[in-house]
């Protein structure tokens, strides 16, 4: 495997010797990208350098929006195959605050977490909690354009401003304000590895106009973000560095999603982030289109899938890694991730049935336990039963993310792509 240096990166070795031409604890020379196999269709393998380790890649992350993975201990992370995990910049400002985080000596040290983290800048959270939407703004072309992202029947939570956004908390109704220069302070007192740039969130029902402006809007503080990155990195020097990425918009316009790859492509970020309003059915084609703009160098990090013909298809067209809430979320409303699909273990029909989750999963929760137990224990309101399936889907999306990267490597990621899809669409077909 061949290094590929960032044109940024010093030109200091990194070392972990602490000896004497070992680069200081904020070097920049301690992140950086490495580039192995190759797919024709613009895939690759790699591996990803942090301070706390490496990330070999492709690779799905789990999500901590809150400091942790729901119901899930850190060594239960890292035993069911996780090499890093995200947390929510949005959440972790108001709750218990970033300033704390940075007290306690980072996102790491805080959740008891010995690997590489990542934090997102908070925007997607700001335009969909701050907004009313709850969970989800609209991420689906319904037909029909309006750029007024207020729910009907609910008071606007958020406002943008070429300046940042002005929102709500939904925990208590207090407001609070993300610029860019609040979203790296707040990145940099949590302390991850690789954060994200504040970005404007747009839908697939915003105009093509507002799609526009807002691309601007988003570049002009992709810049306010690395000035401020660059200062912070400074005055910082006794944290580990931390790597700044990009995020790319442009809903489903070709012309956009390439304007905003070639436009930050170009700025000194360490990776980039996929971001926006993705039609599932064009997932592929808007990842080449961004890829084909971005620099080889550096890594690509899209942002919120995890179902496997996503997986396949975003890392057959160049996407790195990954990260999504819906292997824990679906968990904990007793919806299981298997080779042949996914069920929903409520079903009066594993009442009796003492095989485990998946007869083809290695992972603890299938070693140990049965669907009947797993069930009881759901209809119990057991906390346990979170744990047990929280385990085993982060496990099925961790592994096989793993393991269509050992078949990159093999030669043979066609074959799995066509073994594992197959498998698991079966029923829907």
């Amino acid at each position: 495997m061949t290094r590929i240096e960032s044109s940024a990166e010093s030109e200091t070795a990194s070392s972990t010797d602490g000896g004497a031409d070992a680069p200081a604890i904020n070097d920049r020379s301690r992140f950086g990208f490495e580039v192995g196999t190759r797919l024709e269709t613009g895939g690759r393998t790699g591996v990803i350098h942090t301070p706390h380790g490496d990330i070999a890649t492709p690779a799905f992350i789990p999500v901590g929006t809150k400091a942790t993975v729901k119901a899930v201990r850190p060594d239960e992370v890292e035993e069911l195959g996780g090499q890093a995990v995200l947390s929510n910049a949005y959440h972790l400002y108001l709750q218990p605050g970033s300033d704390l985080v940075d007290e306690a000596g980072g996102l790491g040290k805080f959740m008891n977490w010995p690997g590489p983290t990542f934090t997102d800048s908070g925007g997607f959270q700001v335009m969909s909690l701050g907004s009313g939407f709850k969970k989800v703004i609209s991420m689906e072309s319904t037909g029909e354009q309006n750029d007024d992202l207020v729910a009907v029947g609910k008071e606007r939570m958020s406002n943008v401003d070429d300046d940042g956004v002005t929102f709500k908390s939904h925990l208590d109704g207090s407001m609070h304000r993300f610029t860019p220069e609040v979203s790296m302070r707040v990145q940099h007192e949590l302390g991850a590895d690789i954060m994200f740039a504040f970005d404007e969130l747009t839908t697939l029902v915003n105009t093509r106009g507002y799609q526009v402006l807002s691309l601007e809007r988003t570049r002009q503080w992709a810049l306010r973000c690395i000035e401020e990155h660059q200062r912070l990195t400074a005055a910082r020097s006794h944290r580990p560095y931390q790597a700044l990425f990009g995020v790319l918009q442009g809903a489903q316009y070709e012309d956009l999603r390439r304007k905003a790859a070639h436009d930050l492509g170009a700025m000194d970020f360490d990776g980039f982030g996929i971001g926006g309003a993705l039609e599932k059915e064009n997932l592929g084609t808007i990842i080449r289109w961004v890829c084909e703009e971005l620099p080889e160098s550096k890594p690509r990090h899209l942002l919120g899938i995890s179902e496997p013909d996503d997986l396949f298809e975003s890392i057959k067209t160049g996407a790195d890694t990954f990260d999504c809430v819906s292997p824990s979320r679906v968990a904990r409303n007793a919806a299981i991730y298997t080779r042949d699909g996914r069920y929903n273990l409520t079903g009066a029909k594993y009442r009796r049935d003492f095989g485990p989750l998946d007869p083809d999963c290695a992972c603890y929760t299938c070693q140990n336990y049965s669907r009947a137990y797993l069930r009881h224990l759901y209809k119990a309101k057991e906390m346990l039963f979170s744990t047990l399936c929280t385990v085993h889907n982060e496990y099925f999306v961790v592994n096989l993310v793993a393991e269509i990267r050992q078949a990159m490597i093999d030669g043979r990621f066609a074959e799995l792509e066509a073994e594992v899809l197959g498998r698991y669409y079966a029923k829907q077909r």
